[in-house]
């Protein structure tokens, strides 16, 4: 089992930057994905950036709307991973979900609210 405890979220105005930590604790095999999602109300939970491990070379994926703005990385001694967001978009706002793939198995983070507005 895994546990993933995220932290960072909050209120921040269009064009100011956030940054998200999701520390994971319990059994985190060597080889596995973690990364971010999020859900804004009345729409679909959806990918924002992942990143594999180390030992799987750290690759990153982002999706468009966030290419060039957000970034992602890793602390593997502290099994955390980070999300660096910068200006930050009205678009933006949704509740933002940590979350770690291994050995087919996913788990994820009671989320933490990201709101930007003025």
């Amino acid at each position: 089992q895994v546990q993933l405890v995220e932290s960072g979220g909050g209120l921040v105005q269009p064009g100011g930057s956030l940054r998200l930590s999701c520390a994971a604790s319990g059994s985190i095999h060597s080889i596995n994905v973690m990364g971010w999602y999020r859900q804004a109300p009345g729409k679909q939970r959806e990918l924002v950036a992942i990143m594999t491990s180390v030992t799987s070379g750290g690759s990153t994926i982002y999706s468009d709307s966030v290419k060039g703005r957000f970034t992602i990385s890793r602390d593997n001694a502290k099994n955390t991973v980070y999300l660096q967001m910068n200006n930050l978009k009205p678009e933006d706002t949704a509740v933002y979900y940590c979350n770690e793939e291994e050995l087919g198995y996913e788990y994820w983070g009671q989320g933490t609210q990201v709101t930007v507005s003025s």
